[in-house]
């Protein structure tokens, strides 16, 4: 939604909102889109055609009883290109071409440097944090600035990490030790106090992924 509710939303806000909101959200039928932008269903229906005919999103159809079956749209696998991919053809490149050089053990130096600048990075940014909310929020912000488009939310006594997005993705499909690395490394800057575990994961098939931060 534009933040002065007076102003019309154009139509490429309205297209990238509603991709930004498949992506974060997971399917959502025209209405649900239409009622988190202020706009009739028809006209949220155009731009899902719009969108679908560029083989961006695709629809499902779920039975809802009587009536016609409700449609629940989503992101295609097509659509991974909009969103920011962090030179992942170069990325896999180079570990394609680390590992040919200097063999496996090579690749895990490589993999284990790149953890430790993270560990460092994330360390410091959440040095003063007092509260486990505090910590997941700002761990969340820095993998958003980095493209996961990540956030923090409170479920019960626990925290989720949600990231919507891998920016990565290709590298760490090549290279499964990437994923490994992160999730020691978000153990390890959250505190000994913590247990951290991955509850979805779009290598996977997930549409997200997700880690639970719960007091140890």
């Amino acid at each position: 939604m534009s933040d002065d509710d007076s102003t019309p939303l154009s139509a490429t806000s309205t297209r990238q909102i509603i991709l930004d909101r498949l992506k974060r959200h997971g399917e959502q039928s025209a209405a649900d889109l239409a009622a988190h932008l202020s706009l009739t269903t028809m006209a949220v229906r155009l731009q899902l055609y719009d969108l679908a005919e560029e083989g961006l999103v695709e629809a499902r159809a779920v039975s809802s009883g009587r009536g016609r079956p409700t449609k629940l749209w989503h992101l295609t696998d097509a659509a991974a290109r909009i969103f920011p991919d962090a030179h992942q053809g170069l990325a896999v490149e180079l570990i394609n071409s680390v590992e040919a050089l200097f063999g496996a053990a090579g690749l895990k130096k490589v993999v284990d440097r790149h953890a430790d600048s993270q560990r460092k990075s994330y360390t410091a940014l959440l040095a003063g944090a007092r509260s486990l909310g505090d910590r997941a929020k700002r761990l969340a912000g820095a993998r958003t600035d980095e493209g996961y488009m990540a956030e923090a939310v409170r479920e019960g006594r626990d925290w989720l990490l949600i990231e919507n997005h891998c920016p990565v993705c290709s590298a760490a499909r090549t290279c499964t030790s990437l994923c490994a690395n992160e999730l020691e490394v978000f153990q390890d800057v959250l505190g000994l106090d913590v247990r951290v575990t991955r509850e979805e994961h779009i290598l996977q098939g997930a549409r997200r992924c997700a880690y639970r931060i719960s007091k140890a």
